[in-house]
């Protein structure tokens, strides 16, 4: 009998021997699936039939399923001859079972690492329980059984989601306890995003915070995390969270470092062990509390074996004032020097070393300055960015660099704030984002002297040249242990002179020395001697030794041919960072090849993992592949790569969009001719997620569309992009998207394009109040629809044409327009569509002063949206539905509406538009004399606005100081 290897850790996959297997219709790999998860047992017809299709199968379902399983077993054993019975998948009684004996899985070979990985903790050996562990976690390629549908897929991807994490939190528990408290905070962060009622991973990161000295931080983690439980589930954290901020409180003694002789280094919170002796938190101050304010702590993570740089830590340090706080001046410090010469690196420990002398915070942004794809960030993308940190809802950001440069300014008048600008083009990059108050320390770093910043802003240079002899030999020590060195100093110094003391090369160098601890450093010291290169632009000295691309040919070449492949081709991608799926788009191979890869990159340093599944480029490096790409791969190599890569990013885009707005209008895309596989959803939530983690990469890839050759690929993924840009308040990059889809689409002369992106740049325009060049734009697009034929695309523009009426004031155009979209839905058969316009109508209504008949569009948009089930639809027709109520007077009418959209909200975790309506159910319960209610309403609408940094959250406060006033005047 041949062997068989599935994937069900991913997409479900099989391969006989080496050869994959297509596994036919999606209901049909649901089927194997379900065999696969029951591991030999017998799966009855009827639990199969449930598990498929849930509580309402389809007419005949049994003669298709027994179809399903004829078709997979003529698959798994093409030779069988007829008649004869399956020796693999056979028949039990009233089901059928998939024998084990020659079958295996992902799912097995992670099950067997985490048994081994607790077996070797155990028994004390806890390095190799973290390598097991991380081994079989960097395996994963994405959600489990992605694409596979049915109850029982649902309900399998939630089991073994659950079983990863809880694998990644015995990874991140072991390593606390080796100590690694520093390297660990990062992923700790991440994941406490991506779980924030997970009450085990904000334990382990409050320790690990507490170690790291971040005490501060460690506070903040537990008001969030206690908000939030309280908030959405309605509970207190449990003992052993509570036990930890306990400890914390007092001084963080108990969640020092560990100790030597056991397996938790002394610390139940570790294990959870201990928690009933533990004093129980009086956290009523705290409930008390309305909410923090901002305080971004946006630092990269301290570099671990920083060494050598005292002189210039030392100049850094006076030009701060006695004492621990922080400077009565303007302070900006220049840190400058060539590239990989460790300027990123000194400004973000010497920023880590003065963080607690500010106390509103610290910002940090790479402005990508020398990018050799070109992808700057520019000074207004950068000021957005630090404004929502800093509190301001996105949506309140203003599109000109003066007016973002001013709001930035009084954002910062009050605050004292540690900013570090890194990687900065010159002095024009820099200036809109200098403070305009005292109080505040820039640490700017750019390969240029940045001279006009030094006469006109008084900065203060500190520039960085190479390391010294004696530095370079302290970064070796650091990295490979001073036994190692100091048995071979010859060899180290030679090392050091080899790589010109430059840190970036030396650190490649030490990286792969400590990669092969076997090794020898005099046979590393002939291996550089034996490959040198000329990369002229950073070549020091005469002597061609000393040449940088060196060093940089030698990790390359120590590659396996595939990763050196990867290596050339992650260069082609115009992001700030790739995601673990593009690279595997931009490789063509498949996932788990491509993860493989990643990894040995990683390893060789010439690539960084600065998030989990994401990466970036040292810019050397990045100019290092992008010569290696254009010189050994043709173009068609290169342009059948970024084809994929395209085609990656824009039906992954149409997923997510689909998957978050059903009942939008989708465009239909043409099938991708690559077979590059994008990422599929199982809900909008999951959908929403990669394009907030994408948008700025989202964004650079339209732009790189647009101007390099793929304007098909432009316009579409532009317009999957739009109603998620708009929604969240991204309506700068929702312009230059759709500025982007405009050039794309006119230089190919694509009528629809046109259509669809003036309209996205029309609408865009009405946001920012440009009445004229918006008017133009809409009025343009639904010319184009009309030639074009796309009725649908009519009705969407008329929408945007009333939308832009209502914002001059002209009601009655406005009307003329949803009356027009109405009409134009009702011929198609759009339901959702007419539901939207006869909402939007009831708004003009509302801004007309005629309540009456606001009241009844909105009731009839309520109905229309329940017709067809949708949730987010008919919440906000509920709330215009209430709005309309509270303007009539009948309070508690609109107070029933307004909760019923609160609660349809919080299903469809639309946390803005819930914290909306819950100011509108606040007023309501105000204008009725419920105080205690309002109270109640407003107090909930500001947690949720304080958590997304929305600016409303001010106007909540103000309400809820105006319903204290009005208590002391009763």
């Amino acid at each position: 009998m041949a062997s068989f290897r599935f994937s069900l850790l991913g997409p479900l996959r099989a391969w006989r021997g080496t050869e994959e297997l297509e596994l036919g219709s999606p209901q049909q790999c649901a089927v194997l699936a379900m065999l696969l998860l029951r591991r030999g047992q017998a799966v009855g017809v009827a639990d199969l039939v449930d598990g498929i299709w849930g509580a309402q199968p389809p007419e005949g379902a049994v003669p298709v399923l027994r179809t399903y399983i004829s078709r997979l077993r003529k698959l798994l054993e093409p030779e069988r001859p007829s008649g004869e019975p399956s020796e693999l998948l056979v028949s039990i009684g009233d089901g059928y079972a998939l024998r084990t004996g020659a079958v295996s899985s992902d799912l097995d070979d992670f099950e067997e690492a985490v048994a081994q990985a607790e077996g070797r903790r155990a028994t004390g050996d806890c390095h190799a329980a973290v390598r097991l562990l991380r081994t079989v976690l960097a395996a994963g390629e994405g959600t489990a059984l992605a694409g596979v549908p049915g109850p029982s897929a649902e309900a399998a991807r939630e089991d073994l989601a659950e079983r990863r994490l809880g694998a990644l939190e015995l990874a991140l528990r072991i390593e606390l306890e080796l100590g690694r408290h520093e390297s660990v905070v990062p992923e700790l962060l991440t994941l406490r995003d991506a779980h924030p009622l997970r009450e085990a991973v904000s334990e382990l990161l409050l320790i690990a915070l507490c170690r790291c000295g971040r005490q501060a931080e460690a506070l903040a983690v537990y008001t969030r995390t206690r908000r939030t439980l309280v908030e959405e589930l309605g509970i207190e954290p449990g003992p052993s969270l509570r036990a930890v901020h306990a400890r914390l409180l007092a001084g963080g003694v108990a969640l020092a470092q560990p100790t030597p002789g056991g397996p938790a280094g002394g610390i139940e919170a570790l294990d959870g062990s201990g928690a009933g002796s533990r004093p129980e938190l009086d956290i009523s101050a705290l409930a008390r509390r309305t909410g923090p304010p901002v305080h971004p702590l946006q630092l990269p993570a301290d570099p671990p074996l920083f060494a050598g740089r005292r002189a210039q830590l030392d100049c850094g340090d006076d030009l701060l004032p006695d004492g621990d706080g922080p400077p009565d001046t303007a302070v900006i410090a220049v840190v400058d020097g060539t590239a990989g010469i460790g300027k990123t690196t000194l400004a973000v420990h010497w920023a880590h070393r003065i963080a607690h002398r500010f106390p509103d915070g610290c910002l940090y942004v790479n402005l990508r300055g020398f990018d050799p794809a070109g992808s700057r960030m520019e000074s207004g993308e950068a000021i957005e960015m630090f404004l929502v940190a800093l509190g301001v809802a996105p949506q309140s950001v203003p599109e000109s660099l003066d007016a973002q440069a001013a709001l930035y300014r009084s954002v910062l008048a009050d605050r004292r704030v540690l900013i570090v600008l890194d990687n900065a083009r010159d002095t024009e990059h820099v200036q809109p984002l200098l403070p305009g108050t005292p109080g505040s320390l820039v640490i700017v770093t750019s390969r240029s002297r940045l001279s006009g910043l030094i006469a006109g802003h008084g900065a203060q240079l500190l520039p960085l040249d190479l390391l010294t002899a004696e530095e370079s030999l302290e970064l070796l020590t650091r990295r490979l242990g001073a036994a190692r060195v100091g048995a071979e100093s010859e060899a180290a110094s030679a090392i050091v002179d080899l790589c010109a003391r430059l840190p970036l090369a030396l650190a490649l160098v030490a990286a792969r020395a400590a990669h092969h601890p076997g090794f020898r450093l005099a046979d590393i010291v002939e291996e550089l001697r034996a490959d040198v290169g000329s990369l002229d632009a950073f070549s020091f000295g005469d002597d061609a030794g000393t040449d940088i691309r060196a060093v940089f040919s030698w990790s390359y070449h120590a590659l396996s041919p595939e990763a050196a492949g990867l290596f050339r081709r992650l260069t082609l991608h115009p992001g700030p960072d790739i995601s673990a799926a593009a690279a595997t788009a931009l490789a063509g191979v498949p996932p788990r090849q491509s993860r493989a890869l990643l990894t040995e990159l990683t390893g060789a340093s010439l690539l960084i993992e600065h998030a989990i599944g994401r990466f970036v480029f040292h810019d050397l490096l990045r100019a290092y592949g992008c010569e290696l790409t254009t010189g050994q791969d043709s173009a068609s190599e290169r342009d059948a790569a970024l084809l994929r890569m395209h085609d990656h990013y824009l039906h992954t885009a149409h997923h997510a969009s689909v998957n978050g707005c059903p009942f939008r209008e989708p465009i239909p895309l043409p099938p991708s001719k690559t077979g590059s596989e994008p990422l599929r959803f199982n809900d909008s939530k999951q959908g929403a997620t990669w394009l907030r983690t994408e948008r700025h990469v989202l964004r650079a890839i339209v732009e790189h569309a647009a101007d390099h050759g793929y304007p098909d690929h432009a316009w579409r993924t532009a317009h999957a992009l739009d109603l998620f840009f708009d929604a969240l308040g991204y309506r700068h990059d929702l312009m230059e998207i759709n500025k982007a889809a405009l050039r794309a689409s006119q230089a190919i002369g694509d009528p629809v394009g046109q259509a669809h992106s003036q309209r996205g740049l029309g609408f865009g325009h009405t946001h920012f109040a440009h009445a004229d060049e918006a008017l133009r734009l809409l009025v343009g697009a639904l010319e184009l629809f009309r030639e074009t034929g796309d009725v649908s695309g009519q009705a969407r523009t008329h929408r945007g044409l009333a939308l832009q009426a209502n914002e001059l004031g002209r009601y009655d155009v406005s009307l003329e327009h949803s009356a027009q979209a109405a009409e134009l839905y009702r011929s198609l058969g759009h339901i959702s569509g007419e539901a939207g316009v006869l909402n939007e109508v009831g708004r003009t209504y509302l801004l007309l002063g005629d309540a009456a008949s606001a009241l009844e569009h909105c009731e009839k948009a309520v109905a229309l949206q329940q017709e067809i089930g949708d949730l987010n639809g008919e919440a906000s027709a509920r709330d215009c539905v209430g709005r309309a109520h509270h303007h009539l007077g009948q309070y508690s009418a609109a107070v029933a509406q307004f909760e019923r959209a609160v609660d349809l909200y919080r299903h469809q975790v639309n946390r803005y538009m819930e914290a909306d309506t819950l100011r509108h159910l606040g007023a309501a319960h105000r204008a009725a004399h419920d105080h205690g209610s309002a109270r109640v309403a407003w107090a909930a609408a500001l947690a949720l606005l304080e958590e997304g940094g929305h600016t409303e959250a001010d106007d909540v406060r103000r309400a809820l100081l105006g319903l204290d006033s009005l208590a002391q005047d009763q």
